[in-house]
């Protein structure tokens, strides 16, 4: 469970996310892990990697960054500062050293991928300024504990994958496969969301909206499938399941009517 943030966490937001995967029937193998629990374990990755000389203290702020950065992918690049020093000691936050080579990767939707994360993200945060460990880092600490050998996700989190297998390469970590899903997105390229006023899945009608994410990923279920109940249509996607057509696309608009066609989808290019 990806409660790292705190600060940010919704009360009762866990719950809900787990009672409905419960309704879609997608079950998890053993005790949930919360990140929330797991400070010890990123604050020991973090030590691995200041002992190897590949974290540093920063004590620049979100505007010294900004006024002395440059944009890249994911942002302000950050302008290397600090980047000669290594104490964490009253510091802002710890930044991993990122050099010249370029991270590559084959994604099994969206091909071959490549980064240099010196040029286009630059050195990335790893303990933020609030003391709270960075999503980047924490992702990778905990697909090592759980073995996790294939991950599937947005397509939002694309770019973040070169810094992921940076870091499991830092610490010796086993890099997964990937494969991005295409986002669903408004008619002006917005991720559906509660910030776009997008509607959350009715889990009182599995069957439907089981189906309905089917054909956005290019399958062909039946339609008299939305009737059935979760588990059937679990077991129909797992029988009927063909990779190769789902599109190989970062981003789908959707109408109000519903999820479209394969042909309506439209690429969006990548940075």
């Amino acid at each position: 469970m990806e409660d790292l943030d705190q600060p940010r966490a919704v009360a009762g937001a866990a719950e809900e996310i787990l009672r409905t995967l419960e309704a879609f029937a997608l079950h998890w193998d053993d005790a949930i892990m919360y990140q929330s629990a797991r400070s010890e374990a990123y604050a020991s990755a973090l030590d691995t990697l200041l002992d190897k000389g590949l974290a540093y203290g920063c004590t620049c702020s979100r505007r010294d960054v900004a006024r002395a950065g440059r944009r890249g992918e994911s942002g302000i690049i950050y302008p290397g500062t600090c980047r000669q020093g290594n104490n964490p000691t009253s510091t802002l936050c710890i930044r991993i050293r990122t050099f010249g080579e370029i991270v590559m990767f084959v994604d099994a939707t969206q091909g071959p991928t490549k980064q240099s994360l010196n040029q286009d993200v630059g050195d990335f945060v790893v303990r933020r300024s609030d003391g709270i460990h960075a999503y980047q880092l924490a992702v990778v600490v905990d697909d090592a504990a759980q073995s996790v050998t294939q991950i599937v996700r947005g397509s939002d989190l694309l770019t973040s994958t070169p810094r992921q297998i940076y870091l499991q390469r830092a610490l010796c970590c086993s890099t997964p496969t990937y494969r991005h899903l295409p986002l669903a997105v408004t008619a002006g390229g917005e991720k559906l969301s509660k910030m776009t006023s997008a509607a959350a899945v009715d889990r009182n009608r599995p069957g439907k909206e089981m189906v309905r994410a089917l054909e956005f990923l290019g399958q062909k279920p039946s339609p008299d499938l939305s009737k059935a109940g979760a588990n059937d249509v679990v077991a129909w996607a797992v029988e009927h399941w063909n990779a190769d057509v789902v599109p190989a696309r970062l981003a789908i608009p959707v109408s109000s009517e519903g999820v479209p066609g394969v042909a309506r989808a439209v690429d969006y290019i990548r940075q």
